[in-house]
């Protein structure tokens, strides 16, 4: 069997990884140390930072890589699919410990990763042998130092396409590129020139941590990147930065421009901690802060086509909407049974949908504030994304069951994008939807045209290289 270049490029980690099974690295446990504490472990104060450093790329949020999420005491302590991960008072019994510290395997972090200092395995040991206590309280949280995501962790979260569908953006880990959508050929990579590390290492990158959110204005010549505690507005044309927007509380999951692009609204906010919802003009000078809008992380934002609404949702369950540019609460909806995962408007403004972590897409009258219909198991796991598309009522919604639906306005799936093999976090599509982009967990960008089969999106220098001709002809036999 011969295999096409661009085969082989995407089959190359399945390749690397069974070499990887076959030979595996050995693995060295970290060496043990003592700490000298005559007080108790802070949950708040020693370790959460620890887990938010080196553990919460794979456990929060939109990955939850084994079921096991650590954004939260009480998520912790539920486990994930391996079951309990600490045996409270015994940390020689707890698998977070045993991974952690590279005595059991699947280790954690993997291999490729940087591990646990032994003085962090030293802090995580005491505090579970104490009794894994839980925080005490709000207090003053410690700084997180940021640090680049480590080389296997590239995930495509954000996708955006121009309205004219001539140009696309997507990101991979934190890096974000532009690609002619004629061709699918890669013309920029945006690069924020001041960016380094903690201990001033330069790094080529759009930000320093994941692109978890992207968008480009209505008139496609800004785009707009959301990762942790920033935003970035980038001029397109250029491929520089413009503006850099701080001051954020945590990742910013969501964005969106207002039709008329005089607004971009950002939602994201610490997990279990209160959600962060803001709006920004185009220049990105702060306009409202809803300082109440959520009680937990804010994964969806959505203008109404009229421009005086905003939509959005969380981890709380419910959807919300909101005037603009005043931030008066209007209504909210309750019904979701699991997070709320993404939300968005009906071109007429009279109803609105959302899709879940319950797997569930609800459709919602908005006068009535009432719920119009389920439907019900719509993915078979999270719906992670939900995108309206063009004036007649149809929208996008991917999932972490690796599928791409197109659904009409009553709610029929009318066709699925094939293709992926992994959990899909991003969608977009041109103003008219006759170019469809997604991404995910498998790092592959894939263009879907109106017919025809997709095709893959490469980031400079991983273009395939072309087959030789000569390569094909069977070997002449030697006379």
């Amino acid at each position: 069997m011969r295999f096409s270049a661009a085969a082989l490029l995407l089959l190359a980690p399945l390749f690397a990884a069974a070499q990887e099974k076959k030979n595996p690295p050995k693995i060295v446990p970290i060496a043990e140390v003592k700490i000298d504490r005559k007080d108790a472990i802070a949950y708040e104060k020693d370790i959460e930072p620890i887990f938010a450093n080196k553990c919460m790329y794979c456990h929060s949020g939109n990955v939850i890589e084994s079921k096991f999420d650590m954004s939260s005491y009480v998520k912790l302590l539920n486990g994930g699919k391996r079951g309990k991960a600490i045996v409270e008072g015994k940390s020689a019994e707890s698998l977070l410990y045993k991974m952690s510290s590279r005595n059991l395997t699947p280790i954690m972090p993997p291999i490729k990763e940087e591990p646990l200092t032994p003085q962090e395995l030293a802090l995580i040991k005491l505090w579970i042998d104490q009794g894994a206590k839980p925080p005490t309280g709000k207090v003053e949280k410690p700084m997180i130092i940021v640090g680049v995501p480590p080389a296997i962790v590239k995930p495509v979260r954000a996708i955006s396409v121009t309205a004219d569908g001539k140009l696309i953006a997507a990101s991979r880990s934190n890096q974000v590129f532009l690609f002619n959508a004629a061709d699918g050929k890669a013309e920029k990579t945006l690069v924020n020139p001041t960016l380094t590390t903690a201990d001033k290492k330069p790094v080529s990158a759009a930000h320093l941590s994941l692109v978890e959110s992207m968008v480009f204005s209505p008139d496609g010549k800004t785009l707009a990147t959301g990762s942790f505690q920033e935003v970035i507005l980038w001029d397109v044309e250029k491929g520089t930065l413009k503006t850099r927007i701080g001051g954020f509380a945590d990742r910013v999951v969501a964005l969106a421009y207002s039709p008329d692009g005089k607004y971009l609204a950002t939602g994201g906010g610490a997990p279990t901690e209160d959600g962060e919802v803001k709006i920004f003009d185009a220049a990105g000078k702060l306009v409202f802060d809803f300082k109440t809008s959520h009680s937990d992380t804010v994964f969806g934002v959505a203008f109404s086509a009229d421009n005086t609404k905003l939509a959005t949702c969380g981890a709380d369950k419910f959807v919300k909407t909101w005037e603009v540019p005043s931030g008066k609460f209007i209504k909210a909806f309750e019904g979701h049974t699991h997070h709320v995962l993404d939300v968005g408007w009906f071109p007429d403004g009279k109803q609105l949908a959302s899709g879940g972590a319950d797997n569930n897409i609800k459709i919602w009258d908005f006068e009535k504030g009432e719920q119009v219909k389920t439907l019900a198991n719509a993915h078979t796991k999270q719906v992670t994304r939900l995108l309206f598309v063009g004036k007649a009522g149809n929208f996008l919604t991917t999932s972490g069951d690796m599928s791409v639906k197109l659904w009409n306005p009553a709610g029929n799936a009318t066709k699925t994008y094939a293709g992926g093999t992994d959990f899909v976090y991003a969608v977009s599509a041109s103003g008219d939807g006759k170019i469809v982009v997604t991404g995910g967990e498998e790092w592959v960008i894939r263009m879907f045209p109106e017919t025809g089969a997709f095709k893959i999106l490469y980031p400079p220098g991983e273009e395939p290289k072309k087959e030789d001709p000569k390569a094909k002809e069977e070997p002449k036999k030697k006379k």
